[in-house]
C-alpha cells in the first residue's frame, strides 16, 4: 500500500515538473543575480491546479521571446497540431494561426497586436491544422523585466470551437433560409437595398427576377409536405446551376424565390435566362420515389427604368410577375408601365366573363385541318371567341387563364363541347371536330357525362368528336388519369395529344395512353427551315413515333410555303395554320362545305417572315434633332411600316422612340407619300408576353441630361407631317 509521503514524493516531482514547466519558463527570465523566493504550500497548489487545467484540454498556456518566438507551449496544443512543444519551440507565435484576414476578421490582427507590445483578450483566431476548423479565444500580456525592458509575452488560450459555430448557426439561420440553405428574405432584401445604393451613385443597371412555382401546391396536398420541402430543395439546386452566385438567389417562403443580377440590362441576355430558368424548373422531379412535374412564371423588373428603391423595384416585378402568370403560366414577362392598367382591365374583365355566355357574347370559329398530301379539309378546330360588348373582340389567351383562376372554365367548357357539337351535326359529311380539353375540365369526373349528352343531344357519331388534350394531365394522380381515358374512350370519341413536345413530353404515358394522334407545337415548326435549325430533326423524331404507335399528326402554325414544303417530306399527316385558312364562322364553313368535301390550294409567303404584329401606336420618329409624332401599323423584329411623314427619302435614319427609354434607329427602305417601311439596326427581342420591346433602354439619367442639351439646340423640321398636309 502507497503512504502518504512517497503520494507527498509523487506531488513534490509533479509540482517541480510544473514549474519547469510553465512557471520554471518564466522563472528562467528573471536576470540572474535575482534568486527566485522558495515556493510556499499557495505557489504549490498553484502549479498543480494549472497543470491540472492544461491536461483537462480546457485551455492552455503560452509565452514569447522578445521576438515573437515561442518559448513555452502546453503540451496538449502541440499535440492537437501534430507536434510536441519542443518542435513548436523558437517558431514564431503567430504561425500557429491563420491570417485574420483571410477569415474575415475586422478586429486589429495578431501581429499588430504583438508588435506594438499591447496586451489582448480572447482573440478570436482560427487555428493553423489543416482540415480541422477549430478556433481559439487567445489572451496575451506584454512582459517586463526588472529593468523595464520588454522581453516577451504570457498568455493563455481556450477553445471556442463549439461557441464560434453556434454563433455561425445563428446567424446563418438570421440570413439563410434552413431548407434550401439560400439567403432569406431579411438577408435579399439588404443585400438589394446596398446594390441599388451603390449603383445609384455609379449610374449602373440591376435586374431583379420574382419567381413563383406553379402547381406547387399540387404536390403539397398529394405527397405532403415533406415531399414539398424536398422538390424546394431541388429546385434551389437547378436555380443556383443557372444563375451561379449563391449569395444572389433567395427564397422569400413557400414556393417564391427572388434574383439580383448586378449590371445586367440587356433584355434579350435576361429573357434567355427567364426562359432557361423556366425550362429548367419544368423537367421532371423525383421525389421518395414519385415523379412529380411542375412549372414556374417570372417577372422581371431593371433599374434604373423600372424604379430606383427596392420597394418600387420589387412591387414592379411583382406586377410583371402577376401578368406573367395571368398570361397561362410557365412564361416570362418584363415591366412596363400599362401593367398597373392591365391589372385593373384584367380584374374588370374577370367580372364581365362572370356573364358573358348569358349575354351570349361568346362564339365559336373553326379552323381547317387539312390533309397535307390531298389538301382535303378532314376536320375542324373549334375555337372560342369573346366579343366584348366595348372592348370588342378579346383574345383566348387573356380570357382563358382569367376564366380558370375565377372557376369559370368549366361551365364555358361544357358550353364548348355542346355548341361544337351541334354544329358538327349541321355539316355535311363526316368532317371532325376538335374541341380543347383543359386540366382542370379532365380532373373533373363529371367530364364523360357531359361529352355523352352533347352526343347525344346534337345526334354526332363518337368517333366525329376529337378530343384535344395536353401533357399536363399527366401530371395528376395516375390512376385517376387512367380511369378518365377509359371512360372517354369508352364512349367512342377520338383522343389527341396537344402541344407535344412543349415541357413535359414523356414516352411513358404515350405507351399507355389512348391517343389517335399527335398535335406537333408551332414552336417546333416555326424556325424548322432556318440554317442551324434542329427543329426539323424533331418534328422527324415524333413522326416516327406517332407512326410505330398508329397515331396521326398535325403540324400546327404552317404559315409559309418552305414550311409547308418541309412538313411534307417529313411525311407529317395534317397540317393547321394560316398557309390554308384563318379560322372561320359556323356559316362561313358550311357554305364552304356545301359539296360535302372542302379543297383548299395553300396561299401563302414562300418563306417564313419574322412574326408581324398589326397595330395602331403613337410612337416619336426623331430624326436631326427633331421629333415627329407617328403611328406604328405593323411591326416585326426586324422593322416597321409606319405613316405620318410626307415624302421621306430611302436612305434615311431615325431614331424610333418606344417610350419608356426604348429607342432603336431605323433606316427608311420604302417610302410612298406618308407611309414609310423602316428597318430596324438591332433586333427587337420578346417581351416575354407575345409582343417585342428593344433589347436595351436608354438610362433616364441620360434622357435627363439630353433633355435639357436638346431644350437649348432647336433645329426646324427637315419633313412636313400628315397632319400638315391636311392642314394645307
Amino acid at each position: 500500500m502507497t503512504s502518504r509521503n512517497q503520494d507527498g514524493d509523487r506531488e513534490n516531482d509533479a509540482a517541480s515538473k510544473g514549474a519547469r514547466g510553465f512557471f520554471g519558463r518564466i522563472g528562467s527570465r528573471k536576470i540572474a543575480d535575482e534568486a527566485a523566493p522558495p515556493p510556499n504550500l499557495h505557489t504549490h497548489e498553484a502549479l498543480l491546479l494549472l497543470q491540472n487545467y492544461e491536461e483537462s484540454g480546457r485551455g492552455w498556456f503560452w509565452s514569447t521571446d522578445v521576438d515573437g518566438r515561442i518559448t513555452y507551449i502546453s503540451e496538449s496544443t502541440a499535440k492537437l497540431m501534430g507536434r510536441t512543444g519542443a518542435d513548436l519551440a523558437r517558431m514564431p507565435f503567430v504561425d500557429l494561426f491563420h491570417p485574420a484576414d483571410s477569415h474575415g476578421e475586422r478586429q486589429r490582427t495578431l501581429p499588430f497586436l504583438l508588435t506594438r507590445q499591447s496586451k489582448f483578450d480572447e482573440l478570436p483566431l482560427r487555428a493553423a491544422i489543416e482540415g480541422d476548423a477549430r478556433w481559439w479565444a487567445v489572451s496575451g500580456r506584454p512582459f517586463y523585466g526588472a529593468d523595464g525592458v520588454f522581453v516577451g509575452y504570457r498568455g493563455s488560450g481556450t477553445d471556442v470551437t463549439a461557441q464560434r459555430q453556434s454563433a455561425e448557426d445563428a446567424s446563418r439561420l438570421a440570413l439563410y433560409d434552413s431548407l434550401t440553405g439560400l439567403a432569406n428574405r431579411f438577408h435579399i432584401s439588404k443585400k438589394l437595398d446596398s446594390t441599388l445604393a451603390a449603383f445609384s451613385q455609379q449610374q449602373r443597371s440591376c435586374a431583379i427576377m420574382l419567381l413563383d412555382l406553379d402547381r406547387f401546391k399540387q404536390v403539397n396536398d398529394t405527397l405532403g409536405h415533406p415531399a414539398g420541402d424536398a422538390l424546394l430543395k431541388q429546385v434551389a439546386q437547378r436555380l443556383l446551376r443557372i444563375v451561379g452566385d449563391k449569395e444572389m438567389v433567395s427564397r422569400l417562403g413557400g414556393d417564391e424565390f427572388q434574383i439580383i443580377l448586378p449590371d445586367r440590362e440587356d433584355r434579350g441576355q435576361l429573357g434567355d435566362m427567364a426562359a432557361d430558368i423556366i425550362a429548367s424548373l419544368s423537367q421532371p422531379y423525383s421525389v421518395e420515389g414519385s415523379r412529380c412535374i411542375i412549372g414556374a412564371s417570372v417577372g422581371v423588373a431593371i433599374a434604373p427604368y423600372d424604379g430606383q428603391t427596392s420597394d418600387d423595384l420589387i412591387r414592379n416585378a411583382d406586377l410583371a410577375l402577376y401578368a406573367a402568370k395571368g398570361n397561362g403560366r410557365g412564361r416570362f414577362r418584363f415591366y412596363s408601365s400599362d401593367l398597373h392598367q392591365a391589372a385593373e382591365d384584367r380584374r374588370a374583365l374577370e367580372e364581365d366573363l362572370r356573364d358573358a355566355l348569358l349575354r351570349g357574347e361568346m362564339q365559336l370559329a373553326y379552323q381547317p385541318v387539312v390533309n397535307a398530301k390531298s389538301n382535303l379539309v378532314t376536320g375542324v378546330e373549334a375555337l372560342i371567341r369573346w366579343t366584348h360588348p366595348e372592348r370588342g373582340a378579346i383574345a383566348p389567351s387573356l380570357f382563358i387563364p382569367i376564366a380558370e383562376e375565377a372557376n369559370l372554365i368549366w361551365q364555358i367548357g361544357e358550353w364548348v363541347i355542346r355548341t361544337a357539337c351541334a354544329d358538327a351535326a349541321r355539316w355535311p359529311g363526316d368532317m371532325r371536330v376538335a374541341v380543347n380539353v383543359s386540366p382542370i375540365q379532365f380532373a373533373n369526373e363529371g367530364l364523360p357525362k357531359i361529352v355523352a349528352s352533347a352526343l347525344a343531344a346534337a345526334g354526332l357519331p363518337p368517333d366525329r368528336l376529337e378530343l384535344e388534350i395536353t401533357e399536363s394531365v399527366f401530371l395528376g394522380d395516375s390512376a385517376e388519369t387512367a380511369r378518365m381515358f377509359k371512360a372517354l374512350k369508352g364512349l367512342g370519341v377520338r383522343l389527341a395529344l396537344d402541344d407535344f413536345g412543349t415541357g413535359y413530353s414523356s414516352l411513358g404515358y404515350l405507351q399507355s395512353a389512348p391517343f389517335d394522334k399527335i398535335k406537333i407545337d408551332q414552336s417546333f415548326v416555326r424556325g424548322a427551315t432556318e440554317k442551324g435549325s434542329r427543329n426539323a430533326a424533331i418534328i422527324a423524331a415524333i413522326v416516327a413515333l406517332a407512326e410505330a404507335l398508329e397515331m396521326e399528326t398535325t403540324a400546327e402554325g404552317i404559315e409559309s410555303h418552305d414550311q409547308l414544303d418541309l412538313i411534307r417530306k417529313l411525311n407529317v399527316s395534317h397540317v393547321q395554320g394560316y398557309i390554308y385558312s384563318k379560322p372561320v364562322s359556323g356559316d362561313e364553313l358550311i357554305d364552304h362545305t356545301a359539296s360535302e368535301s372542302w379543297t383548299i390550294k395553300p396561299s401563302g409567303p414562300a418563306k417564313q417572315r419574322n412574326d408581324r404584329f398589326q397595330m395602331f401606336r403613337k410612337v416619336g420618329a426623331i430624326h436631326d434633332n427633331h421629333r415627329y409624332h407617328v403611328v406604328i401599323r405593323n411591326l416585326s423584329a426586324t422593322g416597321a411600316f409606319i405613316e405620318g411623314i410626307v415624302d421621306v427619302p430611302v436612305g434615311t435614319q431615325f431614331v424610333i422612340d418606344f417610350g419608356e427609354g426604348q429607342l432603336v434607329t431605323a433606316t427608311v427602305r420604302r417610302s410612298v407619300k406618308h407611309q414609310q417601311g423602316v428597318e430596324f439596326e438591332q433586333s427587337l427581342v420578346s417581351d416575354g408576353n407575345g409582343g417585342l420591346c428593344t433589347r436595351h433602354r436608354v438610362s433616364p439619367y441620360l434622357i435627363a441630361a439630353a433633355a435639357q442639351q436638346s431644350g437649348q439646340q432647336m433645329h426646324l423640321p427637315s419633313f412636313n407631317t400628315s397632319s400638315d398636309w391636311k392642314a394645307a
